[in-house]
């Protein structure tokens, strides 16, 4: 993937030499638990976090060690890919007459104070609708690559487009359709409207990569392979025979490999946001 020499985005909160200290009060493992239960890239991720909203109260602490070349080479690296998803819907947003909102990207070490609660890193990169944050330990992108078997640089950013896909979900005000038509749904069906949700931001990650591309002629050979084998890596059946041994697909709430992959291919072949409309596709 050619990234290196564009332009960074200004919207990047490094709080990687913040260290969170807290007090527990109840929750504690059981918190962690089900905090590593919630399978990476989450929509809403404030029902998980907010059982750990127990912890009386937490503090910050400045780490004295500097950050190293490669991390900071990884910051630079996330910080163009979230200018390529600036410039790729500001002039989508522009062709629907709308204007685009500049979602912001926050990378922690660790744990982390959200608008959502507090989070921690085991729960993978997260969009917190309620202030419009992508959040990213950037260590998540070492178990991308040795967990999921799922490495390369274009891989992880189409980690950042994903979560960028719900901040543009929330922008539309499908988010928050979403929302409110789970509250009247069994869980299973809940569970089903999370699917289309999950696979649309999949979906617009492919329509960042396909504009992108047009513009910028950033792809190299083995870049989308790298991509697929991430959408492949993280959906629902493998991780759930991962960490079980069965499948029980009434429980999906991002879907199978199979659709994520096929989802972000359509984004990226496609172009366009009506082209994603997974809650009135025929089939996933």
């Amino acid at each position: 993937m050619r990234w290196k020499g564009r332009r960074q985005s200004s919207n990047v909160d490094d709080r990687r030499r913040l260290r969170l200290g807290k007090k527990a009060k109840g929750g504690g493992i059981g918190a962690i638990v089900v905090a590593l239960a919630a399978i990476y890239f989450g929509v809403d991720p404030s029902v998980v976090l907010n059982l750990a909203q127990g912890l009386q109260g937490t503090s910050e602490s400045t780490s004295s060690k500097p950050l190293s070349a490669q991390e900071q080479q990884m910051g630079e690296f996330v910080s163009v890919v979230l200018a390529d998803t600036e410039d790729a819907w500001h002039a989508l947003f522009k062709g629907m007459n709308k204007r685009y909102q500049e979602p912001r990207l926050v990378l922690f070490t660790g744990s982390v104070k959200s608008a959502c609660g507090f989070a921690r890193a085991a729960m993978g990169p997260f969009y917190c609708p309620s202030d419009q944050k992508v959040y990213i330990d950037l260590s998540f992108y070492r178990d991308l690559k040795v967990r999921h078997k799922a490495p390369g640089d274009f891989a992880q950013a189409y980690v950042v487009a994903h979560e960028v896909g719900h901040h543009v979900q929330t922008l539309l005000g499908i988010s928050s359709k979403v929302r409110q038509a789970k509250a009247k749904l069994s869980k299973a069906d809940g569970n089903k409207l999370s699917v289309k949700q999950e696979l649309q931001a999949d979906c617009f990650a492919g329509i960042w990569a396909h504009h992108t591309e047009r513009a910028k002629r950033f792809i190299e050979e083995g870049d989308i392979e790298e991509a697929l084998t991430a959408a492949s890596a993280i959906g629902d059946d493998r991780l759930q025979k991962q960490s079980r041994g069965y499948v029980t697909p009434e429980s999906f709430t991002h879907g199978s490999s199979k659709q994520r992959v096929r989802w972000f291919r359509l984004g990226l072949k496609q172009g366009s946001i009506a082209k994603c409309n997974t809650f009135k596709a025929r089939s996933l």
